[in-house]
């Protein structure tokens, strides 16, 4: 492999955002599209049971912050939702419009809309409990060990988070296509939850004889440690120059410079879920002149969600 042929500019252009950000009058546009249903399908399918029709309304009457409001209470990176998550399969894939043949609301660009808000006027709606006394270990800083250390210090326990990496943020801050969540957004993100009062201990990798200290030394351990490495294929030439694990394809694309990115001439990619989906996507947007996806099954039961094949 080499540095990639193209040029900052090109770069630039090919890693531009992959859903732009509305603007006042677009968001307000959108959210007049809303059917504010009872029982709404899409909050029924939010993950993190975000109250879909109640901020969309907040942005329809104006109250941006409100809305960011309505969404930080339940999803602290409601931010990195916005950008990343699968919503064709979620909440837009249950709205109504969608159901009656008809353009879904495009409620992840109008949940950015909202927290964009919040965060470019330094608005921050949590926090801490009053002091219990207790102390909890958070093993992994991703998503999860962040969301988990947040609702701890809500509740007023001291929380201590473990992250064997030098940077916090798991999968938003390294693993995610860079077209979708950028490192410097994701770390932007996780500013304000650790300003909570939680300790963040980088560097700092828990194994089976640290697991038994924590134990000992705090009131309970939660572990988020997220996935591990990628399973090896078990063939000859894996470890050959050229062949390199898909995180660490995405990883470089989050912590180098895109100039100085690797990415052969011609690219294969064995694996047909998303993070293949995204190397694939990666390696073209990098100038691979030819990108070939390998999967030992069919199409239709590539585990890549649907939009993301198309997409690729």
């Amino acid at each position: 492999m080499a540095k990639t042929r193209l040029t900052a500019d090109e770069l630039a252009r090919n890693f531009a955002d992959l859903h732009p950000p509305l603007d006042r009058n677009q968001a307000l546009a959108e959210a007049a599209r809303c059917l504010f249903c009872w029982d709404a399908p899409c909050m029924r399918a939010c993950p993190t049971g975000i109250d879909v029709p109640g901020f969309i309304r907040q942005i329809l009457h104006g109250d941006a912050a409100g809305a960011a409001e309505t969404i930080f209470r339940e999803n602290i990176l409601g931010g990195s939702c916005a950008r990343a998550c699968p919503t064709e399969v979620l909440c837009e894939g249950v709205c109504v419009d969608q159901v009656l043949k008809r353009r879904p609301v495009e409620i992840a660009r109008l949940q950015r809309y909202a927290t964009d808000h919040a965060a470019e006027r330094g608005l921050w709606f949590g926090e801490p409990g009053p002091d219990t006394g207790r102390r909890v270990a958070v093993v992994g800083g991703g998503p999860a060990g962040l969301a988990c250390a947040h609702e701890l210090r809500v509740l007023g326990h001291a929380a201590v988070v473990f992250e064997a990496r030098d940077v916090p943020g798991g999968l938003n801050t390294m693993g995610l296509a860079n077209y979708k969540v950028t490192r410097q957004f994701a770390l932007s993100e996780v500013e304000p939850v650790a300003r909570m009062g939680m300790e963040i201990r980088l560097e700092s990798p828990v194994d089976a004889a640290g697991l038994k200290g924590l134990l000992d030394e705090y009131d309970a351990v939660f572990l988020g440690v997220g996935l591990g490495s990628t399973y090896e294929l078990g063939i000859p030439g894996e470890d050959l120059p050229g062949v390199m694990e898909a995180l660490d394809f995405i990883f470089q694309m989050h912590f180098g410079v895109l100039t100085d990115c690797e990415v052969g001439t011609r690219v294969a990619v064995i694996g047909g879920g998303n993070t293949a989906v995204d190397v694939a996507t990666g390696a073209v947007r990098l100038g691979a002149e030819r990108t070939t996806m390998l999967y030992r099954r069919t199409s239709d039961i590539m585990s890549a969600f649907r939009y993301e094949y198309d997409l690729a």
